[in-house]
Order: structure tokens, then C-alpha cells, then sequence
């Protein structure tokens, strides 16, 4: 005991194994319920999942976890994370579980929670939740599952609640959508189909291990034919949880996270509610994207991956759009997350108003050829006391000047250093990329 569960994205991991074993879920339950009694006297919280096959009992367990403690649960059940999101902050429910290992095989499964807010829960409440299991787990826990029957109106308040966001109908819109086999195969096309689209679909037979196989947000190849096939004007894919789509246009041309930036931050200015000109996204956004932005005279600040760290800098500045090239992107005026089915909404609903298609929407957007290089080493040591590495760093962006970026770093879960090296050039950046990764192999690598 005493390992940290909670991470960027709440606890992950193999289903059936810790920190995913049931006594551990159990504990979890109960040790959020002891969280919630500090909000409410009698507080409620709902819990929805993906399609996975292990979502039910997960489900079952977290819920006869918080029953012990005196929670009362209602279960939306096959739900999007942004869905769960949305009903925590609108109702009556101190907090909201999402069962889900988004864009990860069926075989892992995760736990997020949401508090009242819709925001996830600040870090000094995971912990104390955290040290609370492990407590628990120290005295012996025996699982008391408890068996939920599905709150059919859940779902359906949410969907109410994107179809209110739209302006104007989607009527002569033909789309495809790729649902991954995941938690947006019943929602998505409804909430298209409601608001007036032809839409054909992909993807949207969840068999329990089939979410995100070769299919949803990052495996587009397929959504790509089906639009060339049908004479689509677009298709969408979304990943296993729905908080991240990806685009294709009629063309076959993929419209990602960075473009879809474009789009939105485009029509939002010419609305005039583009708060202080800003678009908010990560390190790893094209450099492409930064520069057209600029164009026309809006600034981007750029975070270190993960949406977390987006929605926390949007918050500090008061931006209203924000995201992830992966395709998680925030409309801090409908949303307190990344949410798929919300994107599609205000995408299809730009292209319809400006009578243009995704092509024409990110005219001017030159993708910079990127290369990531990733170096494994047997110490993560500072590469201020690397010279080589820094010589290499230094002549890299000498060399590149304001026409391309150098980013190197460790990552925080394996022992890797991750190199990125971007500009309109490919040969410089193959050149550069592999002089600095090969410095670092040298220096630190595992040899």
C-alpha cells in the first residue's frame, strides 16, 4: 500500500487487477462516500461507463461501496465522460463517476470522478479519497456489490442538453460517424440524427472488447473511406469515452485537433466571443496552427499535454476555447471538459452557417512537418549538465530561428526522453531530430 492510484486522468489500470481488483473499487467507493457526506446530508452521485466488458461490475462495486457509506447512486449507464460531466454540475449529485479507460484497449478500464462542479476533483480531495482506500484496504475490505438498474432518462437529459446548444439545423449535412464501439455509439447519432443530419455510422456495435480496436479517434483510416464511399460532407470519430473527436473532410483530408482549433477560434472572433483574442493549447500543437492563429491576430498559449493542464490555463486567463491536437477540445461556455459530441455540434454547426466545408474552413493552415523521436535511458538527469545535448539543442533552434520548434523532455511515467523537433523543412527536421536523440543516447542511453 501506500502507492499512488490516482493519476492525470484518475486511476487506471488492468480491470481485475490492482488498483482495478474488486476489493480496491469497493474501498474506493466507500471512501468517496466518505468525501461526499462532508458536501451533503444526503448527498446522491451518478455513475456511467463505456462499453467494456468490465464496466458492470466496476459499476457495482463503487456503487455498493458508497451504499455502505450512506450514498445514495443512480446509474446513467453507457455514457460519455463529458456526459457524466454534464450531469454532475447540472443536478442534484455532489459528485460523478465515470468508469472508462478512454482511448486504451478493452482490457483496462479507469475511474474518473467529477466533482459538483464538473470539474475533476482537485488534487488535496484525491488524496485524502486516496489515503482513505488505503486505510480501508489495511483493515480488510470484503466487495458488497450492488446491483443498479439503469436511470433511462440520464442519457437523454444530456443529449436534450447539446441538441439546446445548437443554432439552426443540420439539414442536407451528410455525415459519417465513427463511434469507436464505444460510449457514443447510441448517443452520437442520435443527437445528428435529432438535429436534421443524414448520418451513416460506422463502428457502433460494441461487443463488450471491441472499443477503440482499429477504430474512433485514433484510427481514422476507415472513417476516411466511409466518407469517400457515401459522398460524405464530413465524418466524425470519437475515442472509447467521447471526449475527443477527430474530423475528416468530404475530401478525405483529416481535420484534427489543431484545425478544429482554427475553425472554432476563427467564427468565435468574428462573433465576438472570442475572450482577449486567446486560444489555449499544448506544447505538442503544430507550429502551423500558432501561425495562422496569429494571422489573424490571435494568440496562443501553449501548456504541457493533457487537457488538465489546458482547462486549468484557460481558467487562469478566462479564455473560451481551448485543446489538444488529439482532439480534446473545451468551449468553456457549454462545457467544463473535453467532449466529442459538443465539438461535432459547434463544427457542423460553423460549416452550415458559413456555407463552407471542413477543406475551405482551414484554408491557410500549413501543417509543419513534425518528428518525434523517443530515447530510452537508465537516468532521468538534467539535460542542463548534458553539454553535447545542449550544444545540439542550441544549434538546432539556432538553426531553425522563428520558422520551427525544438521541444525536450522527459516523460513522467517511463524512462524515456521525448524529442520533438518541427519546421517547414523535413530534411531539417529528420537531421535535427535524430543529432539531438542520438546526444542524448550517448550520454544517458541505455546501452
Amino acid at each position: 500500500m501506500g502507492k499512488q492510484l490516482f493519476g492525470t486522468d484518475g486511476i487506471r489500470g488492468v480491470a481485475g487487477r490492482y488498483p482495478l481488483d474488486p476489493k480496491t473499487v469497493h474501498a474506493f467507493g466507500m471512501a468517496l462516500a466518505a468525501a461526499a457526506r462532508h458536501h451533503s446530508a444526503q448527498p446522491e452521485i451518478v455513475i456511467g461507463m463505456d462499453t467494456r466488458e468490465s464496466g458492470s461490475w466496476i459499476a457495482q462495486e463503487v456503487a455498493g461501496g458508497l451504499e455502505r457509506g450512506g450514498v445514495r447512486t443512480r446509474l446513467a449507464g453507457v455514457i460519455t465522460t463529458p456526459g457524466i460531466a454534464y450531469l454532475t454540475r447540472s443536478d442534484e449529485f455532489v459528485a460523478g463517476v465515470m468508469i472508462s479507460a478512454s482511448h486504451n484497449p478493452y482490457e483496462d478500464n479507469g475511474i474518473k470522478v467529477f466533482g459538483h462542479s464538473g470539474f475533476k476533483l482537485p488534487d488535496a480531495e484525491e488524496h485524502a479519497v486516496e489515503q482513505e482506500i488505503f486505510r480501508l484496504l489495511e483493515n480488510g475490505v470484503e466487495p458488497q456489490p450492488l446491483r443498479l438498474n439503469v436511470d433511462e432518462g440520464l442519457d437523454e437529459r444530456y443529449v436534450e442538453y447539446l441538441l439546446s446548444t445548437a443554432q439552426g439545423s443540420f439539414d442536407g449535412l451528410k455525415i459519417v460517424a465513427d463511434c469507436g464501439n464505444g460510449a457514443a455509439y447510441r448517443l452520437a447519432p442520435e443527437l445528428l440524427r435529432r438535429n436534421g443530419a443524414d448520418v451513416r455510422t460506422v463502428f457502433c456495435e460494441p461487443n463488450g472488447r471491441n472499443i477503440n480496436r482499429g477504430c474512433g479517434a485514433l484510427h481514422v483510416d476507415a472513417l476516411r473511406d466511409a466518407v469517400l464511399k457515401h459522398g460524405a460532407d464530413a465524418g466524425v470519430a470519437f475515442d472509447g469515452d467521447a471526449d475527443r473527436a477527430i474530423f475528416v473532410a468530404g475530401s478525405g483530408k483529416i481535420v484534427d485537433g489543431d484545425a478544429v482549433l482554427l475553425i472554432a477560434a476563427r467564427a468565435l472572433k468574428a462573433a465576438g466571443h472570442l475572450a482577449g483574442d486567446i486560444v489555449v493549447s499544448t506544447v505538442m500543437s503544430n507550429l502551423g496552427l500558432e501561425k495562422a492563429l496569429a494571422r489573424d491576430g490571435i494568440r496562443m498559449l501553449r501548456t504541457p499535454v493533457g487537457d488538465k493542464y489546458v482547462l486549468e490555463e484557460m481558467v487562469r486567463v478566462g479564455a473560451a476555447l481551448g485543446g489538444e491536437q488529439s482532439g480534446h477540445v473545451i468551449f468553456r461556455e457549454y462545457a467544463t471538459t473535453g467532449d466529442g459530441l459538443l465539438t461535432a455540434v459547434r463544427l457542423f454547426e460553423i460549416s452550415k452557417r458559413a456555407g463552407a466545408d471542413l477543406d475551405a474552413l482551414t484554408s491557410g493552415l500549413e501543417i509543419y512537418p513534425q518528428r518525434l523521436y523517443n530515447v530510452r535511458v537508465r537516468e532521468k538527469k538534467p539535460l542542463t549538465e548534458l553539454l553535447s545535448v545542449g550544444h545540439e539543442i542550441s544549434a538546432c533552434e539556432k538553426a531553425l530561428g522563428t520558422s520551427g520548434r525544438v521541444l525536450v523532455r522527459f516523460t513522467g511515467t517511463e524512462p524515456l526522453v521525448r524529442v520533438m523537433v518541427e519546421a517547414a523543412d523535413l530534411a531539417q527536421v529528420e537531421e535535427y531530430g535524430q543529432r539531438i536523440a542520438g546526444a542524448i543516447e550517448r550520454e544517458i542511453g541505455v546501452k
